[in-house]
């Protein structure tokens, strides 16, 4: 099955458990040809119909509760219950349970396309083995969260550079459009319920984000609150696209509330699960970090460690997880998750060949 077609009978598979926005879904279809990197990012889907085949080698590893759509861009900021700054993984849509390989691959491969790009600069060799080194050091030790307070002072430096400058922020949510047409009231109550204050006025303004759910309702929430502004913001989410690429029948469930609640983790008490919406407040450093926000000086090998062993705090979530991934990781042929990176970066670059060249002959000419 071309990319064309699997992305069209996924996108009918979606809207059978979400409302989809067709303005975003049109850019969507607009930022997957713009490059490997953004098509990789848009994808998922495509990334489980092929793994099967492309990474056959690596599929009867032991199975976690894994991250699915993990790459360097999945990884931001927030508050934890004490006000302490935490850093790690903030997107969990498409959890689900998988070989613990594919995150390591998955994770290994978006630094292999963002090298490519010029958004990072480290070799993809030892990016790989700084990926690695950081999740196997996370399993021995038995993980640890990032808390950005009196330890890792580089990151914290990473993570409140001045592209992430709470004017530059509260700018941007300025100029978000209105929110026209009816917001569930499932949705409306749970992002009045994370409100500091009930019975809060507040702007609804829409949010089009992100690129792997671009397409879904994005609803924020500003409101003004004792001399600053405050938004929440409320997301509609569908069962893991793992359910559509396995063809499974039957109930599918969201398993992001179950993932964030197992890891290793300091989580922030602002990010909840209602029903088929996921809430959260939003703010200058409760968010994610692209790689463009990143400071120009940085320790991209320490960082790409970091990511390691914040992919072991996750799946050491899993009963049983340390133990048997430890045994599998350790008896691994030298040299096999590579060539799983290397196998996925040609297939991803391959379909966005073919993508690119299909949204071009369905442009209007100029």
């Amino acid at each position: 099955m071309n990319i064309v077609k699997a992305t069209r009978r996924f996108e009918k598979w979606l809207a059978q458990h979400v409302t989809l926005v067709p303005a975003d879904l049109r850019f969507k279809h607009q930022r997957m040809a713009e490059s490997p990197f953004a098509f990789f990012r848009s994808t998922f889907y495509r990334w489980m119909q092929l793994w099967p085949e492309v990474g056959e080698k690596l599929t009867d590893a032991p199975s976690v509760l894994a991250v699915g759509d993990l790459h360097v861009e999945n990884f931001g900021t927030w508050r934890d219950i004490e006000g302490r700054l935490v850093w790690g993984v903030n997107d969990f849509d498409e959890a689900a349970v998988l070989p613990y390989t594919l995150d390591l691959v998955r994770l290994a491969t978006s630094a292999m396309l963002a090298a490519e790009e010029g958004h990072l600069s480290a070799n993809i060799k030892d990016g790989f083995a700084a990926i690695l080194d950081g999740y196997h050091e996370a399993l021995v030790e038995g993980g640890r969260p990032f808390v950005l307070e009196e330890e890792h002072e580089w990151l914290r430096e990473v993570a409140l550079n001045e592209l992430r400058d709470p004017v530059r922020f509260w700018q941007k949510m300025d100029g978000l459009p209105k929110f026209d047409g009816r917001l569930p009231s499932k949705a409306r109550g749970a992002l009045e319920q994370l409100m500091p204050e009930p019975d809060l006025s507040y702007k609804l303004c829409r949010r089009v984000a992100g690129l792997g759910s671009l397409g879904h309702v994005r609803a924020v929430a500003l409101a003004l609150w004792h001399g600053g502004r405050i938004a929440r913001e409320a997301k509609s989410l569908a069962p893991s696209s793992v359910y559509w690429a396995k063809k499974h029948k039957g109930p599918a469930k969201i398993l992001y509330p179950n993932i964030i609640d197992a890891a290793v983790r300091c989580p922030d008490p602002f990010v909840k699960v209602r029903g088929v919406w996921l809430v959260r407040r939003l703010s200058p450093h409760c968010s994610r970090i692209e790689l463009t926000m990143l400071p120009k000086e940085r320790e991209e090998l320490r960082l790409l460690n970091a990511m390691g062993w914040e992919a072991g705090n996750i799946h050491l979530g899993t009963a049983g997880a340390r133990k048997s991934v430890r045994k599998h990781l350790d008896g691994m042929k030298p040299g096999l998750l590579m060539t799983g990176v290397r196998k996925m970066a040609k297939a991803v670059t391959n379909d966005w060949k073919a993508w690119k060249a299909s949204n071009a002959a369905r442009s209007p000419a100029r």
